[in-house]
């Protein structure tokens, strides 16, 4: 029997470094998988496919219990932990088992955010995480329901897609003047607001929430500006933090995630964190790509491989909202000095392109509607490759740009 490896939650992360662990050191570990929620690891960005009625539960489980089986994990579901033990390298669970660790690994992820506002504990108002969240949802989403979603990110915009899809009346409110402005341009929010509203949801922006209003239970919601907009669900889908408390708690070295070094070490050299819950140079990124490069350097620092580093990343955004697809990464704006933006609008498709060059070489990209060449961009920036051959060729795509070489 191999050192007794324990995992400490069970979605996308934790599942990536299984995979990639049992590549290399298949039966080394004595491997348990610990999760809070009662069900196998899910895939959480499809929360609003299975919302929308797209898919069923069972489409977005990541592994079935056999494939869990053959990597000889053990796994423990619906079994919240309560603490760590540094020194006698124990966990303890809610329930008051106690489970022994040679190694141990957080994948913890992230708390949803509530707004400071009066009224968020009434019932009625939850926010967008969790399957469990989704069968809320769906209870209070009927025909005739009427729903206010808080947030125009990526949460909030998928929950106001998939509550229409379920036949509630939606409102979308966002304190910005654009939608998803952390990952679009003004042109792109502008296409994604006008893709919502085709989607029967209405969208308030610079919309500020006073308070949620209610007897026993939600009623309506109150903007500062006066207006009271009635609901029978309110979804506060405003960001998340990462979940450090356990790390935090064990006197682990804590910011605004669990700290690690490149190995995904924490501060405990028999402890590691990876994926929206550890902190790397500074940021916690609250992304599946760089939670997946995590794990696979995790995998390999426990299979032996001291070498195994993770740099950080090339931040980039590849996702569909609403039935569209949308990529962006690195300094897409495109203003300041040096900084040129090439553009390609084409409205009746319903597709917009935006490059960001400098000095020779692509620094930023905005795709909408047509997101296929966002990992080819990606891998351009991150590689800092000139692109003065092709320039006139690199809005127009991968495959203009190749068959030319070619």
């Amino acid at each position: 029997m191999g050192e007794a490896l324990i995992v400490v939650g069970q979605g996308m992360a934790a599942t990536r470094f299984i995979d990639e662990l049992g590549k290399r050191a298949l039966g080394r570990y004595a491997v348990l998988v610990i999760g809070a929620e009662p069900f196998r690891a899910y895939n959480r960005v499809m929360l609003s496919s299975l919302l929308a009625g797209e898919v069923a539960a069972a489409d977005i489980e990541l592994k079935r219990a056999d494939w869990w089986a053959r990597q000889g994990v053990t796994n423990l579901h619906g079994a919240p932990v309560d603490a760590i033990d540094r020194a006698a390298k124990t966990v303890r669970l809610a329930n008051g088992v106690v489970l022994s660790y040679a190694k141990l690994v957080l994948t913890t992820g992230s708390h949803p955010i509530r707004l400071p506002k009066p009224g968020m504990d009434l019932p009625g108002v939850i926010t967008f995480r969790t399957m469990g969240d989704v069968g809320v949802m769906l209870s209070g989403a009927g025909p005739g329901k009427r729903a206010i979603v808080i947030g125009g990110g990526l949460l909030g915009l998928e929950a106001a897609y998939g509550l229409a899809k379920a036949g509630a009346k939606v409102t979308l409110l966002h304190l910005m003047d654009r939608l998803m402005e952390r990952q679009l341009d003004a042109p792109a929010a502008k296409l994604l607001l006008q893709a919502m509203e085709e989607k029967g949801v209405e969208t308030l922006l610079g919309a500020d929430t006073a308070a949620v209003e209610g007897e026993g239970r939600v009623e309506a919601l109150r903007l500062t500006d006066g207006r009271r907009i009635p609901a029978d669900l309110v979804v506060c889908a405003v960001g998340v933090r990462p979940n450090a408390d356990l790390a935090r708690a064990a006197g682990l070295e804590v910011n605004r995630g669990v700290l690690v070094d490149d190995g995904m070490t924490t501060s405990d050299p028999d402890i590691f964190a990876l994926g929206e819950c550890a902190e790397h140079r500074g940021i916690a990124y609250g992304l599946v790509e760089p939670a997946y490069q995590q794990a696979a350097v995790l995998a390999r620092r426990l299979s032996g491989d001291a070498e195994a580093a993770f740099e950080g990343t090339v931040l980039a955004t590849n996702l569909k909202v609403a039935g569209v697809s949308l990529f962006s990464v690195g300094d897409f704006m495109g203003e300041g000095e040096g900084k040129e933006a090439i553009v390609f609008d084409d409205p009746a498709a319903g597709t917009y392109k935006k490059l960001v060059v400098r000095d020779g070489k692509l620094i930023g990209a905005v795709l909408y509607g047509d997101a296929a060449d966002g990992l080819w961009l990606q891998a351009l920036i991150r590689d800092a490759r000139p692109i003065e051959a092709f320039r006139e060729r690199l809005i127009f795509g991968r495959a203009a740009v190749e068959s030319e070489a070619a």
